[in-house]
């Protein structure tokens, strides 16, 4: 059989960026008849992060390749419409690119041959693009399997059942969807799912979902087991989890700190702290906190009287679809003193490199925004973590680890910010206090089952695991779907 080459296109996001590399490595290194082509979109969310991974991906695979489409202009006033406005407006660059790699395939026996596009959740709009070229669409779905058939629930909710989802903001009403076991609390779901201005943007990638010829998910099927088995009942392409997918030399590609903490700093003030004696404080590649809260949040720290390793970001300008940067000079924002009482437990640093630290011994809690990177990153490394979402999908996230799988602390699951504007609640020192105080002293039963669920982790991407056995499925998928 020829050679197959896939397009893979992600969304211009950190974190799903990251991810897609992952699994693109993980079909290259299971069939060496593929090839893949990556086509980047640029962004001030993604630039730095994208290239870094291109040298050292390539330095390792030499059947991948990262082509940078040309950069768009878009109006900086439309925060919400970002992503979706970006992408619609690559689709011309996205065709002119395929339209050279299939020429290349036709011009000689030794190219690949175009196999299909792999797109992220936020790109489907890019289907049409692929069935102009006759080839089928795959999603790389870079959350939760239930967060996946939740999406689609909303959808069918609204246009199937004429249920406006945008009325369940602020209610309590609670969602039985296939994909959990538990009642879902309908006001947990994304602002884009409950914003009447966010809603008409997400659905007509939703209803698209249903387009694809199959649908990898950064899960793996002993953690979601339940949600998985829902989609089952022929009404949903193929769904295959495939994941943890774990960038797990992530600080080869830490380059967007602009301070002076480097990795060897970090790891060397965790090599004299206690084994499990550290809480690691992280909130996302684009979580940061408006001065109020980064006191309230010294102040809880200091209160529990626990070791912590902090990674303080500071806002982009609001309103701007940019990535938070590192304080100059963190004293300006922490209260009066804080650091000189804390020197002997704590540590303040910009951006972390994250696999690292959670894999030190001697982290021993994780309160995270709830990312699904990072959520994988805390299961696999058995971290127990305490719940702080912030935007995007995250609160259910949150839901998911605390009440699904039993798994988290809670501070709290409907606590909302989005990354790029002020406001939002301000937690007091009182809560985190107590929520870092319960995280530290978690106890044996949820430490034991926390400990088993990564064990299985790492099982499910060996020889004859089960991610491993939906990869070759969906590769072998793949090449029968072959045009």
């Amino acid at each position: 059989m020829k050679n197959a080459e896939l397009v893979f296109i992600p969304a211009p996001i950190i974190g799903h960026f990251a991810s897609a590399v992952e699994v693109a490595k993980l079909l290259l290194e299971r069939d060496q008849r593929l090839s893949i082509t990556f086509l980047v979109m640029k962004s001030s969310l993604s630039t730095k992060i994208a290239r870094s991974y291109n040298d050292s991906v390539i330095a390792a695979c030499g059947r991948i390749r990262f082509i940078h489409l040309p950069e768009v202009e878009l109006d900086p006033n439309l925060p919400s419409r970002f992503f979706i406005s970006l992408i619609e407006a690559q689709k011309p660059h996205v065709k002119e690119e395929v339209s050279k790699l299939v020429f290349a395939s036709t011009s000689s026996p030794d190219s690949p041959r175009l196999a299909g596009f792999v797109l992220d959740m936020f790109s489907t709009s890019i289907i049409d693009v692929a069935n102009e070229f006759g080839v089928p669409s795959y999603i790389f779905f870079t959350s939760a399997a239930a967060f996946l058939g939740t999406t689609l629930y909303i959808q069918a909710l609204h246009d199937e059942q004429k249920v406006d989802p945008t009325e369940f903001k602020n209610s309590d009403v609670e969602l039985v969807m296939p994909c959990l076991a538990s009642p879902f609390p309908a006001k947990v779901l994304p602002s884009s799912l409950l914003g009447k201005d966010l809603l008409p943007l997400f659905l007509p990638l939703i209803r698209r979902f249903r387009e694809a010829k199959g649908i990898m998910v950064n899960t793996f099927y002993e953690l979601e087991s339940h949600a998985i088995n829902s989609f089952s009942d022929g009404n949903y392409p193929p769904v295959y989890p495939v994941g943890p997918l774990l960038n797990l030399n992530g600080h080869e590609h830490d380059v967007v700190s602009d301070r002076k903490d480097t990795h060897r700093d970090i790891m060397q003030w965790l090599d004299q702290q206690p084994s499990s004696s550290v809480v690691y404080l992280c909130f996302g590649s684009m979580g940061s906190f408006g001065v109020e809260q980064v006191k309230e949040i010294a102040c809880g720290l200091e209160q529990s009287g626990h070791r912590f390793l902090w990674s303080l970001r500071q806002p982009p300008p609001n309103g701007k679809m940019e990535a938070p940067s590192d304080y100059v000079s963190p004293a300006e924002v922490l209260p009066e003193g804080f650091l000189d009482r804390t020197s002997e437990i704590g540590k303040i640093i910009g951006w972390a490199p994250q696999v690292d630290i959670l894999a030190h011994q001697s982290i021993g809690g994780f309160v995270s925004h709830c990312g699904w990177n990072s959520t994988l990153e805390s299961i696999w490394f058995d971290v127990p973590m305490a719940t702080w979402p912030m935007y995007a999908e995250q609160q259910f996230n949150a839901f998911l680890m605390i009440f699904e799988f039993g798994l988290a602390i809670e501070i709290q699951v409907n606590y909302r910010k989005e990354f790029n504007m002020d406001g939002g609640e301000i937690m007091r020192a009182e809560e985190i206090e107590k929520g870092v105080r319960c995280l530290m002293e978690i106890d044996i039963k949820k430490k034991e089952k926390l400990k088993e669920i990564s064990d299985k982790s790492r099982k499910a991407l060996m020889k004859d695991g089960s991610s491993s056995t939906w990869l070759d499925r969906v590769i072998q998928d793949m090449i029968d779907n072959m045009p």
